[in-house]
């Protein structure tokens, strides 16, 4: 066996399996807030089997989370986990509740994808180091490393979503501006194409606006700037976990961090 694999502890396979249940919650209730007919290519829950069912399918996960969580008994853990998702509501009332202000500045658009994939890859990278009875400064690495990854993988989502066919994606091209976000790519190329902040403002509601938007960003930096991006958070990652002594746990998040950003689905 790797260092890896003989020190995981039953503590943290569960954490992972309450990680994968609060993140799956999510997902349903955000196909639900985006009218998403599919998700990877497969039917989304709220698709198949209406609303109802896919509410209650993503509470039940969630509760199933809570039980998970506190069989652990270990309340830096529960208090951190629970933070996160008080972070994923939060998260999407930003995204609902904001103003014309936020819409077009990378301050929102940066807290909204913390709040929303970062914040609960955080406090599940810093709960596993306080189950492992880690010192401070090593939680600490561990909460920043999480946060830092989760960001990137959601960048790399809407840089995905510009650059892969939905064969590939499971979405149609260009389908966040189509539910009115404006992500990285959009507010990279609106730096050379003034004209798409109206657009962002409104939220690409106006008949056309998502095919306008698109054709800016591929007219644009926008997708080049967003790669830059990806690589400064894939560069911060790594040198949250620089502190660690080598082993085959910090080569595995080294690969990890990786993967994340080299992925194309």
């Amino acid at each position: 066996k790797t260092d890896f694999d003989t020190h995981t502890m039953p503590t943290q396979v569960q954490l992972a399996q309450i990680t994968e249940l609060i993140h799956t919650a999510s997902l349903f209730h955000d196909d639900i807030i985006d009218v998403a007919d599919t998700r990877r290519g497969q039917k989304t829950i709220n698709s198949a089997y209406g609303n109802r069912v896919a509410v209650l399918s993503g509470d039940f996960l969630l509760a199933r989370s809570a039980v998970l969580l506190a069989e652990l008994e270990d309340p830096r853990v529960i208090t951190g986990m629970a933070t996160s998702i008080e972070h994923l509501c939060g998260g999407e009332l930003l995204q609902i509740k904001s103003t014309k202000n936020d819409l077009a500045t990378f301050a929102y658009y940066i807290e909204k994808t913390f709040y929303k994939t970062g914040s609960l890859m955080a406090y599940a990278c810093q709960s596993a180091a306080q189950l492992a009875g880690a010192d401070d400064e090593v939680v600490e690495a561990a909460y920043e490393f999480g946060g830092y990854i989760g960001i990137a993988f959601q960048i790399v989502d809407d840089l995905l979503d510009f650059q892969q066919s939905e064969a590939t994606t499971g979405k149609p091209v260009g389908v966040d501006m189509e539910n009115g976000h404006a992500t990285a790519p959009v507010l990279y190329a609106m730096e050379e194409h003034p004209e798409l902040r109206e657009l962002i403002l409104r939220r690409f509601k106006n008949d056309g606006d998502a095919e306008k938007g698109l054709k800016m960003v591929l007219d644009s930096q926008g997708i080049e700037k967003t790669k830059v991006l990806i690589d400064f958070y894939r560069k911060k990652a790594l040198e949250s976990i620089s502190i660690l002594h080598d082993s085959d746990a910090r080569d595995a998040l080294v690969g990890l961090t990786e993967l994340v950003v080299s992925r194309k689905s």
